[in-house]
């Protein structure tokens, strides 16, 4: 789970316009905050399979928001891998 403030500094760098939250790219972003997160929890705890099961469902979800952006907006999905760092 991410903190409120964290949530809140990743919606204001990656909105399109004041009060978005559901555009992809903050969708993608939060998703991927979330999968970095559950990284760290795997190192400790490396037989936690139902973690697992959730993290891989949150990478097929960070997937299928990044093939759509990638289909309607191709400067945006380029944008948004180099800001988050993600190799494709």
């Amino acid at each position: 789970m991410l903190e409120k403030g964290v949530k809140e500094e990743i919606k204001g760098n990656f909105r399109r316009h004041e009060g978005d939250t559901g555009s992809p790219e903050v969708q993608i972003a939060l998703i991927t905050k979330r999968i970095e997160a559950l990284g760290k929890h795997f190192k400790t705890n490396h037989k936690d399979s139902n973690s697992r099961r959730g993290l891989l469902m949150l990478i097929g979800k960070r997937r299928s928001l990044l093939n759509y952006l990638r289909r309607n907006d191709e400067k945006k999905y380029q944008e948004i891998l180099a800001k988050l760092k993600l190799r494709r």
